[in-house]
């Protein structure tokens, strides 16, 4: 077993001996990209998750490596420049996870204020093509009249549409973006532990050295001494940042609720990911995505004060998502019994500045002279009668008609900061998934030069941009050939082709060690062997402790699965007390939350009302 509950209790009791280069707080994707970077720069490197890794905001995304093509509705060039550049750079290092899928991007003629219209979508698409360099690509950008528009789909709002938009996006498993890279770092000699709650820190002539933590598997309490503490923990940030601390500590986030909704594709077919204004004459809007053979939709954007550990989906939010998908898609007439599956997320944003818009919110539009000056450069540029230099110019001194500091949650940045406080924390806190590599990059040349002036030592930091995550070993320009050549281990293995397809699209070359697992064991009671071989490879190398690691984060039973899940979870729950020697008791309080986990994902109380 290389990664899993027997590797864990070893790794926590060698946490205790020594002294580490660097502690990281916080197992989603901003801590695990930095513990992949830091163990493969050759600093002794420990994570800390109080949940399963993942648990929090980095299984609760919309799902997607967006491009950012939303930001261009207030010409943000730079972060879309910067968006795109990234997303191919996350590509790169786990071509396994992001997958191309172009967007649908319906236009209409609604009352009251929208994001596009049909021309000012194509100078969009047109300069996002550019920044993406997919120019004369199967990629490029296109628009598409009506009657195209509702071939494709039917059900679509047919009042007031103008056409669409079609432009490159990426789908995205978010959960396993993480767990990979942890895998990566945990291959690299980092030490990464989930469950395990740091509750203080430990102080030296008032710097912090180290942390307190309490296994929540066992109830025992730990201290790791380390010469450099880092606080990655998303929308807890603040909560870490004032542990211990006797000075006030001023807020850094202002948290924000996301939720999705999940339905068969059969009560609403949407073929490719779409993405539309809410009608609702808010200024947001909503994707419609389908996955394995269901549509999933959101998001809401709503401040949060509540349990950042619990978010929940309330009456409100399935309203509000209702009445936008029946809007848009009329002949649909979902219900909130059409639910099947849902997810409700935190949002880890800075609350500094509103300078960027994330989730269809607006963060100030620009004034009417602004508008007709950035078309009429862009315009230019198209036709090469202007520079990149005289774009930007222009660009950068937009007159805004509305305050640079917005109210709306979805109006707060989602830009990142990095800092190190008084008593020597280093806090990396915001930015979104797509940015995570850029954002670890950032924060190990900080902690290389604090080692370095500190401590004396020198490390040479990774090429980053190239330093592929656990699973995404192969070239990423083969990815489909890759795939159809490595399910033919699968198929050796005695599964049939739909098996081996989908186990290796899904694991990327992690798929060959599961492939080998089929090949030498027999099925688990109640499960196929495919199943089977997955859940060993949850169980051996991915860290699962509770059914809910396994059902909801390691793989898409919960939540695209739905229809198929109560037919293997009793055999999954069997094989997992058997295999991590449950008590009895122990047994039935992993059922019971698991429970809880399924009638939440399932909206059973608001179902029954």
């Amino acid at each position: 077993m290389t990664f899993s509950k027997k590797t864990r209790q070893e790794a926590i009791k060698n946490l205790k001996d020594k002294e580490l280069d660097v502690l990281i707080i916080g197992g989603g994707i901003t801590g695990a990209g930095l513990a992949v970077q830091a163990a493969a720069s050759g600093m002794s490197t420990a994570l800390l998750e109080m949940q399963d890794f993942a648990e929090g905001t980095s299984s609760r995304s919309t799902k997607l490596v967006h491009g950012g093509i939303r930001y261009l509705k207030n010409f943000d060039v730079e972060v879309v420049s910067d968006t795109v550049t990234e997303r191919a750079v996350v590509q790169g290092i786990a071509p396994h996870i992001p997958k191309p899928d172009p967007m649908l991007l319906p236009i209409y003629n609604d009352e009251g204020p929208t994001t596009f219209d049909m021309f000012s979508v194509k100078v969009a698409m047109d300069l996002y093509d550019r920044l993406a360099g997919v120019e004369n690509t199967p990629f490029a950008n296109y628009t598409i009249s009506p009657e195209e528009v509702l071939r494709r789909e039917p059900l679509l709002k047919k009042e007031g549409l103008q056409g669409a938009g079609v432009y490159l996006d990426f789908r995205n498993n978010d959960a396993r973006l993480v767990i990979d890279n942890i895998k990566k770092a945990s291959q690299d000699g980092a030490t990464a532990i989930s469950k395990a709650k740091v509750t203080g820190f430990l102080y030296e002539n008032k710097k912090i050295v180290g942390v307190k933590a309490r296994d929540l598997m066992t109830g025992d309490t730990f201290e790791v001494k380390a010469k450099l503490v880092v606080n990655t923990s998303g929308p807890w940030v603040d909560k870490i940042r004032t542990l211990n601390f006797t000075r006030a500590v001023l807020p850094k986030m202002r948290p924000t609720k996301g939720v999705h909704l999940v339905v068969d594709a059969s009560k609403l077919p949407v073929p490719q990911p779409t993405y539309f204004d809410t009608g609702k004459k808010d200024k947001r809007m909503v994707f419609a995505i389908p996955r394995e053979n269901k549509t999933y939709f959101g998001t809401t954007d709503t401040d949060y004060t509540g349990d950042l550990q619990h978010p929940t989906v309330n009456q409100e939010d399935v309203d509000y998502l209702l009445e936008v998908i029946n809007y848009r898609y009329p002949e649909a007439h979902l219900t909130i019994n059409d639910i099947e599956s849902s997810w409700a997320g935190i949002r880890p944003l800075l609350g500094d500045n509103s300078g960027s818009d994330y989730n269809g919110g607006d963060n100030g539009a620009i004034s009417e002279e602004s508008f007709k000056d950035v078309i009429n450069i862009v315009t230019q540029f198209q036709k090469k009668e202007a520079t990149k230099i005289e774009v930007e110019a222009v660009l950068n001194h937009l007159e805004s008609s509305l305050a640079e500091k917005g109210d709306a949650p979805s109006s707060v940045s989602r830009g990142s900061s990095l800092e190190q406080e008084e008593d020597g924390l280093i806090t990396l806190a915001g930015g979104k998934i797509t940015d995570y590599r850029k954002m670890a990059a950032g924060a190990m040349t900080l902690i290389a030069q604090l080692l370095k002036d500190n401590y004396g030592l020198s490390f040479k930091t990774i090429d980053s941009k190239h330093y592929q995550i656990s699973g995404g070993e192969f070239d990423p320009t083969q990815v489909t050939e890759t795939v159809a050549e490595n399910m033919k281990a699968g198929l050796a293995a005695g599964l049939s082709e739909t098996e081996a397809t989908y186990i290796a699209d899904f694991y990327g070359m992690n798929a060959l060690k599961i492939f080998a697992y089929a090949k030498e064991m027999k099925a688990y009671d109640g499960l196929s062997l495919a199943e089977s071989a997955c859940l060993r490879y949850g169980l051996e190398d991915e860290m699962v402790l509770v059914p809910a690691d396994y059902l909801l984060r390691r793989t898409n039973h919960i939540l695209f699965q739905r229809e198929s899940l109560d037919s293997i979870q009793d055999a999954v729950i069997a094989v997992m007390a058997d295999v991590l020697e449950w008590t009895a008791d122990e047994k039935a309080a992993n059922i019971e939350t698991y429970k809880e986990v399924l009638a939440e994902n399932d909206l059973a109380d608001l179902k029954a009302n």
